[in-house]
């Protein structure tokens, strides 16, 4: 399997995680908090695995930088409201991709994940570049 490929299949099983911790995070009986920036932790992992396979030339330090910058930018959107953009953000769609308000927290929880997610690359890319042949 290439590398773009693995990079592209972790980013769609953060999302997939994602959407069972929102969608059932609470029913099974995990706290608000795990819930809450759980996901946005996996978000931020998601972001990184997203550029990672987009750039896949890129240092993994690189694609942390963009990751945390633009997992940022998409954060701030939130202080910026019309009612197109409201409206998004009432559906599933828009609530896990734009969300729908402000918080200083979710960056911090955007960076834990990117660095978990950098960290988890790195260990791997160490590993398969130990292996023979």
């Amino acid at each position: 399997m290439s590398q773009r490929m693995r990079r592209l299949g972790i980013a769609l099983a953060i999302i997939a995680c994602g959407v069972a911790l929102r969608l059932g995070g609470y029913e099974i009986g995990l706290p608000y908090f795990l819930v809450k920036y759980g996901g946005s932790t996996l978000w931020g992992g998601m972001v990184f695995f997203l550029f990672a396979t987009l750039l896949p030339r890129q240092p993994l330090g690189r694609l942390a930088i963009l990751s945390v910058v633009a997992a940022t930018l998409i954060e701030f959107t939130r202080l910026y409201h019309t009612p197109w953009l409201d409206e998004f953000r009432l559906t599933l769609a828009g609530a896990l991709l734009l969300g729908r308000i402000f918080s200083w927290w979710n960056i911090v929880a955007y960076a834990v994940g990117i660095v978990i997610a950098g960290l988890l690359e790195n260990r791997h890319l160490a590993r398969v570049s130990r292996l023979p042949g």
